[in-house]
């Protein structure tokens, strides 16, 4: 297969994770391999050498050092504009590839033109599964996020698809961008990520506009991603917090809707 087409890109973003790094970048020769492949590995300014030292055990990799943490949508961004495959994989540092994963998504959009994103059933090291895909977010539902009574759990379930069992393939709204496989010519027509979004609802705005755009984008647990989700500790009135809530602010701006779905809904066609 060396001379053959790139068929899928491999974009990850890391920051301060050169251990997972390393188990994320072991697994993938036995994720993918009926098809070639490339991988591409943006370090968004990770304290001391970490990525930069694993450049002899990878040298296949192609590696993007910034000085600083640029955000999510940037750094990202960066690493897919070096891509040369037909679809383009996003895919957290923290995550583990089992064997064949992402030969079972590739085929799957291969055979399903209509997909513009598709993402794998999630999982945490002991198996559990991770309520990873969801229905768009509204400001009532981040902010019942806060409190523990009855109704606010209820928005949350509703929102997370919490009672669903997740054990078949479906459309949804949006999925959380730790594991993607994105056609590269439905991100022709929608463009990349918007780096106005430092951290936060940069991969519900991307689904929201494929959506939009007349792409489809569902979930698909034939395949399964071990993901980690290292947990970035920030308080309510930390740096990160802020940005995020100003992702958020600006989403909801840019989108139209604050508390109901309806309005957006009513937008991508009545569903």
């Amino acid at each position: 297969m060396e001379n053959a087409p790139i068929k899928a890109s491999i974009v990850i973003l890391t920051w301060n994770s050169t251990e997972l790094l390393q188990g994320c970048l072991t697994s993938l020769p036995h994720a993918v391999t009926r098809y070639p492949y490339e991988v591409i590995v943006v370090d968004n300014g990770s304290r001391g050498e970490t990525s930069a030292s694993l450049r002899f055990a990878f040298p296949c990799m192609q590696l993007v050092v910034n000085r600083g943490n640029r955000g999510v949508a940037p750094g990202r961004n960066q690493g897919m504009r070096l891509t040369q495959g037909e679809y383009v994989v996003l895919l957290d540092d923290d995550t583990v590839v089992p064997p064949e994963t992402f030969d079972r998504l590739l085929a799957y959009m291969d055979a399903h033109p209509e997909v513009g994103v598709c993402g794998p059933r999630l999982v945490d090291g002991d198996g559990q599964l991770q309520l990873t895909c969801r229905l768009f977010p509204t400001l009532g539902e981040k902010i019942a996020r806060q409190f523990p009574f009855a109704f606010a759990q209820r928005m949350r379930r509703e929102a997370e698809l919490a009672d669903w069992d997740h054990k078949t393939i479906r459309e949804v709204d949006y999925m959380i961008g730790a594991c993607q496989v994105i056609r590269r010519t439905a991100l022709a027509t929608v463009g990349l990520l918007d780096e106005r979004i430092f951290y936060g609802p940069e991969d519900v705005d991307l689904s929201l506009r494929l959506r939009r755009a007349g792409w489809q984008v569902v979930y698909n647990p034939d395949a399964v991603v071990i993901h980690k989700e290292r947990r970035i500790a920030r308080s309510f009135f930390s740096a990160l917090s802020w940005r995020h809530f100003l992702g958020l602010s600006y989403f909801f701006w840019k989108h139209g809707y604050l508390f109901s779905r309806r309005k957006l809904y009513a937008r991508l066609g009545g569903e």
